[in-house]
């Protein structure tokens, strides 16, 4: 086995377990956010409020070295908030452009769904090119560069839903669920156990072992079978007894999406080669925000996490 690509015991990979610490219950939530992290992507986490989403991404940026901006969305934002804008110097008689808290490593955009569109227009060429365009000029933002977006599904006054290109640039979206009984009553003795002191922090990882990390993850094999298997699930969205549920299918970033978050879950399993239990793990948060359904599935009370459920069933992995 190549060991470039076993994780460091006291590196990325080590986050999981640092994490857990001061996250009860999020174990999904802890991989998929270590997933994006790894795989260069950003992540959409949906759930109502108290559900610790907000937390998660500021733990996270005590974990890894770097600078860290939190953006509270409101219907009044403007997307110069978020990127930055050229600001006159009557001094020199000229232009200096002036950055917003986007030109961080690590971006909470809170609520992004009470967001106006124009601000979800302007995170677009930010997400897919690592850039921001203001005025003339180009400016690239840092290396590394990851967007965690919230959303609450309870609440629909003063919010804008996410349009489809929207969420197609986002590598995992995690829909997250309240917990039972025995994790409410862990969270109940974490937060007892925070006000007495006893909850250490996060030792943070380095933005060189964070670089190795994501070298030794695209260095992890996808064997053809497994390529095979991925877009055979992306295009059962496409043709077949289940596409005629799809309005709208998942487009080729899905494929590419799926098989990078492989990559990286099986880097974080300890593996220098994925397997089907990475992707049919993580199709449904890869592949359900990539697609619409057709008005009478809707109708009929189905959800795309459902379909791409009743794909996985129907598609054997090789």
């Amino acid at each position: 086995m190549d060991t470039r690509a076993q994780p460091s015991e006291h590196g990325v990979a080590a986050l999981s377990s640092v994490l857990a610490h001061g996250l009860v219950g999020h174990e999904v939530l802890i991989e998929r956010l270590l997933v994006a992290l790894l795989a260069d992507g950003h992540l959409l986490v949906e759930g109502p409020p108290g559900l610790a989403k907000t937390r998660a991404v500021k733990w996270l940026s005590e974990a890894v070295e770097g600078s860290f901006a939190r953006i509270q969305c409101t219907p009044d934002l403007m997307p110069s908030d978020l990127t930055g804008t050229p600001v006159y110097k009557p001094q020199e008689g000229t232009f200096e452009f002036v950055p917003g808290p986007v030109f961080t490593n690590l971006v909470l955009v809170d609520e992004i769904n009470r967001a106006p569109p124009k601000v979800q227009s302007a995170l677009l060429e930010a997400m897919a090119e690592h850039q921001v365009t203001a005025g003339n000029e180009t400016h690239a933002l840092p290396d590394p560069f990851l967007v965690v977006a919230t959303q609450n599904p309870i609440e629909h006054d003063g919010t804008f839903p996410l349009p489809e290109a929207q969420l197609d640039r986002f590598l995992l979206h995690v829909v997250l669920e309240l917990p039972g009984l025995e994790t409410e009553r862990r969270i109940l003795d974490l937060v007892e156990a925070e006000t007495q002191g006893g909850v250490p922090h996060a030792q943070a990882v380095t933005l060189g072992q964070l670089a190795e990390a994501r070298a030794a993850v695209r260095a992890v094999h996808l064997a053809p079978e497994l390529r095979d298997f991925i877009v055979r699930l992306v295009l059962a969205t496409r043709e077949g007894p289940l596409a005629g549920d799809i309005e709208h299918a998942v487009s080729p970033r899905g494929s590419l999406a799926l098989a990078a978050a492989a990559r990286a879950r099986a880097y974080l399993q300890g593996r220098d080669y994925a397997m089907p239990e990475d992707v049919t793990a993580l199709a449904g948060d890869a592949l359900a925000h990539r697609m619409v359904l057709t008005w009478r599935a809707v109708a009929d009370g189905r959800k795309p996490r459902d379909v791409v459920a009743d794909i996985l069933a129907a598609t054997p992995p090789l």
